[in-house]
């Protein structure tokens, strides 16, 4: 489901601005429709965060028939750039609270709809941030456990090992099947 909201909000908001939607989660607002964090990338390589508003409007399609459905629309209410986030706070790590602050020049409170969204955007700014800005992102109050990428447990000296082990085992099985002379 989620791949394909991403897909169609890829196409209709943000295609055609020249933006490749990178990651979203759905956050709660006190206005009463679906409200989305956006992360893109713009053509200059820039990270973009946008608060978007998914509201249902009627279309008509054949007019003899008469058909009406349901159409997504798109908006975007609040944007701004990565590079100007100067902490992402999560409040408390100790418990499972899915909402956090943004720290721009003001504090922008994100009520996500679950922990694992908070910290999937987390993740996915941390990363972006690595890749597109000059400075790391400041992070406050997140499990690092959950932040750090699973790339940094992986030691390829390691990997290397096991192979050449199941390497010998494999001969030595193959050995053990073949018919003494």
């Amino acid at each position: 489901m989620s791949s394909l909201l991403k897909e169609e909000m890829q196409k209709r908001l943000f295609w055609p601005e020249g933006q490749t939607l990178k990651d979203f989660i759905e956050i709660e607002e006190p206005v009463q429709c679906r409200h989305f964090l956006c992360v893109t990338v713009l053509k200059n390589k820039e990270v973009q965060l946008s608060v978007v508003q998914c509201r249902k409007r009627q279309s008509s399609r054949k007019k003899k028939t008469k058909q009406t459905f349901l159409l997504d629309s798109y908006q975007k209410i609040e944007v701004w750039h990565l590079q100007d986030l100067a902490l992402l706070d999560g409040r408390n790590p100790d418990i499972d609270d899915p909402c956090f602050l943004m720290h721009f020049t003001t504090v922008r409170f994100v009520r996500a709809v679950s922990c694992a969204a908070k910290y999937s955007l987390a993740r996915s700014l941390v990363a972006l941030s690595s890749s597109h800005c000059q400075s790391p992102l400041t992070l406050k109050n997140f499990d690092q456990n959950y932040i750090q990428s699973a790339d940094n447990f992986f030691d390829h000296g390691d990997c290397i090992v096991l192979t050449r082990v199941c390497f010998y085992a494999l001969n030595l099985v193959w050995l053990s099947m073949c018919p003494a002379p």
